[in-house]
Formats: C-alpha cells, structure tokens, sequence
C-alpha cells in the first residue's frame, strides 16, 4: 500500500510554532527514550486543538495543545482529553497510547501532551481509489466504523471507572442549554440568532436519556485510522476532547450532523470532509436503524437528536468563525464558517418544519 495515504504533516502554520527545545527536555525528563534533535510539522485540519508532528531519529511522537488566542470556558482541556484515554486503552484498544502529559503551562504556553503515531489511512473527503473499495466492501467498512462507536456505547463504565468522567443524568437538558448559551456568546452579526431553533429543542427535549454511557462527542470517519495493509479493519479511535458520560442518541445525532450521503444538496455536498458519500455508504436513515437494531435502543424520537447534532455542529463551527474574524486563528478555511452556521440554521429549521415532535 502507497505510504502516500498515510495523513502528512506540513509546514507550521505562521504564530503556531512549538518551543522544541523546551519540548524535548520535558520529554527527556518524563523518561521518553529520545534520539536526535526533532522535526515539527503541523497536521493541517486542526479547527480544535492542534495537532503537531514530533520527528525524532528513533520515533514519530504527534504533540496535541489547545488553540491560541481566547478560548471558552473548559473548551480545548488537552489534559482532561489525554487522561480519558489513558483510562479507555486497557477496555478500548483503538485509543493511542499516551506517553506525556504536561500541565505546566509554562513549558509552552499552554498545557499540551505527547502520543503515539497511530500509522495507518485516515479517511477524509474521499476514499483512495488504492484501498481496492468497492461498493460491498465499502458497506462493510461504513459498518466497521460504527460499530467502534457502538462499541464504545456498550462499554461497562462502571466496572472500568469511566464514569467519573460526567455528571452523565440531566445531560441532554445540560447540552441544550450549554450550547444555546455558548451559541449566543460566539454569534456574529452575519449569522443567524438561531433563537427558534434553541426554543424547539427546549421543548422537545426528552424527559430523561435513553440510557448513560460513555460517549465520543466528535466520532467522524476523519478520526478514525484504518489498517495499511487491511484498510477494512479499524486500528484507531482519535480526538477525545469532548469525550464524557451522556445519551448515545446525543453522540449519534452530533456523528450523523457531518453525515453527508450522495443525494444532499450541493451545498451540503460542498461542505463534506469524509467518504460518506461514496457507493456503498449507508445513509443517514440506514445509519441510525443500523445503530437501533445492534443497541436495542429507541430511535423513534430521532428527529430532536438530528436537529441537536446540526445546532450543535453551527455552535463549534461559530465559535471558530469568531476567533476568526477577531483574528485569533488563522486558517483562512475558517472563513467559510460564517456562512456554513446559516445553511445549518435552515437545515434545522426544514426538519422542525416536517417533524411530528
């Protein structure tokens, strides 16, 4: 398999340098068997936390911190990220190790911690035509994929310690509230105010959650690795940021919000970054039975977590886009995100429109 599938770092983006020196010495000192002075280079689809390659003589090391500039309240905790993951690898293997975390703001400027390289294919807008994928097998790699996130769903949280890791109970009436709160604080005056949007989920919500577990909060095909040699198999879960104790049906609804399938609009089909739309994907509908059928839970009130899932999706991405025009991140895809918060805006409110909630 070409090594050119596997996801390449490049150049540093201008004002998101890493003191390597004072990287290495900590890395040194926290035991890390290091050879040579090492190379940086940046992954380049960091609208979260940023995410860096450490290229040392004997070892590839991938370095995450928090974005630069003002940043929410509790958003972008890489330390809070790193200890779920140091719990979930003994009951979840497809988490990388964790070999450094580093709270001492100092040493960089910001908390940050070290990884191992998972090395394998990420699978962003469209799958390599290498992968050999035809439509069948394209099916089954769409089911292996969700089965890692319902995987995750049935883990025994309890038995394992993960759930200290949320209040879990009240956590759908948290999230609406949490997100109508932070959406207010990020709008800009040319997107929408998102007000009738943030009422109906107020009073749509369920009563209680369809069950507490352990829940991903951002599980994409983009933050999955798969196999080299076996591009069907799953070796890699990544990006536990908002990973915490809440509803599935919530983690589903935020998964399906970047589910784009080959008959959405175009401007929904210009916005997507993974292969959902290749033949052989399953649709959101079949995505969201898929998930019933293997969980045993009730998706008959599905129409409230889509509608959450893209609400939420507006939230994140406008909460980026005002970092942007304040000119506190500087990837200059993120001027697009102004205008994707309205089109979901009006994606949310054609399926309030059609929904029998």
């Amino acid at each position: 398999m070409s090594e050119k599938l596997i996801d390449a770092a490049g150049k540093v983006r201008a004002g998101e340098e890493v003191d390597l020196a004072r990287v290495s010495a900590y890395l040194r000192a926290a035991g890390l068997e290091l050879q040579g002075e090492p190379q940086l280079k940046q992954f380049p689809g960091g609208a979260s936390n940023l995410t860096y390659l450490l290229s040392y003589d004997n070892r590839d090391l991938i370095l995450r911190r928090p974005p630069f500039g003002h940043i929410a309240k509790s958003a972008h905790d890489v330390v809070r990220e790193a200890r779920i993951m140091q719990m979930l690898k003994p009951v979840y293997p497809a988490v990388p190790h964790v070999y450094a975390i580093c709270e001492d703001a100092e040493v960089i400027g910001a908390p940050f911690y070290v990884m191992e390289r998972l090395v394998g294919v990420i699978p962003r807008q469209n799958l390599p035509e290498e992968l050999g994928l035809d439509a069948p097998k394209t099916r089954q790699l769409c089911l292996n994929v969700l089965d890692k996130l319902i995987d995750l769903h049935m883990l025994d949280t309890k038995a394992t310690g993960l759930d200290t890791l949320g209040k879990g109970e009240g956590y759908v009436a948290r999230q609406i509230e949490g997100w109508s709160k932070r959406f207010r604080a990020a709008r800009t005056d040319d997107v929408s105010d998102f007000e009738s949007v943030m009422q109906w989920l107020a009073e749509k919500q369920p009563k209680q959650e369809v069950a507490i577990c352990l829940i991903h909060n951002d599980f994409r095909f983009d933050n999955v690795v798969l196999d080299i040699a076996d591009p069907m198999k799953v070796i890699g879960v990544l990006d536990w940021e908002m990973a915490t104790m809440g509803d599935p049906l919530m983690d589903l609804g935020s998964s399906l919000a970047y589910w784009v399938q080959a008959d959405d609009d175009p401007f929904m089909l210009g916005s997507r970054r993974q292969p959902t739309n290749a033949p052989g994907m399953l649709t959101r509908k079949e995505v969201i039975d898929y998930y019933a059928q293997r969980t045993g839970w009730s998706v008959a009130n599905f129409d409230f977590y889509e509608v959450y899932g893209l609400f939420r999706l507006a939230g994140i991405v406008q909460q980026i886009y005002k970092r942007f025009k304040e000119g506190n991140a500087r990837n200059p895809v993120f001027a697009t995100f102004g205008p994707f918060a309205n089109y979901l805006g009006q994606r949310c409110e054609r399926i309030i429109a059609q929904s029998s909630l």
